[in-house]
């Protein structure tokens, strides 16, 4: 029984498992897969890496406070991040993973990261 390459229909010589004729159609494959039917999640990790990036720029120390302004000078999106965390006195911590932000008065921000 002959078996065809899943990307381009060839026929595959080798092992009785090999599923491609190549490196080059199994990767070309495994592309089409794990693309994005539409650039909705791309779109989002690319705002929560550049997001990401910024708090780590801004806070090297693990701990500062840092104004509105330079967040949204460096691009920074408000709308953007993958937890929140309220303390026992009721204070909400936004996170971007590990890098965190403390709302403060004045348009200021208290930057955390979480350690563990």
């Amino acid at each position: 029984m002959k078996k065809e390459c899943l990307e381009c229909g060839e026929t595959i010589v080798g092992r009785i498992d090999k599923k491609f004729c190549s490196d080059y159609c199994r990767n070309a494959y495994n592309n089409k897969l794990n693309k994005d039917s539409k650039n909705l999640v791309r779109n989002i990790n690319n705002r929560l890496r550049k997001n990401y990036r910024i708090l780590e720029a801004l806070n090297p120390n693990e701990k500062i406070k840092t104004s509105k302004y330079k967040l949204l000078e460096r691009g920074f999106d408000f709308n953007y991040f993958t937890s929140i965390y309220t303390t026992k006195a009721g204070n909400v911590y936004y996170f971007i993973y590990d890098q965190g932000y403390l709302p403060l008065e004045n348009d200021f921000y208290a930057l955390v990261k979480r350690n563990r």
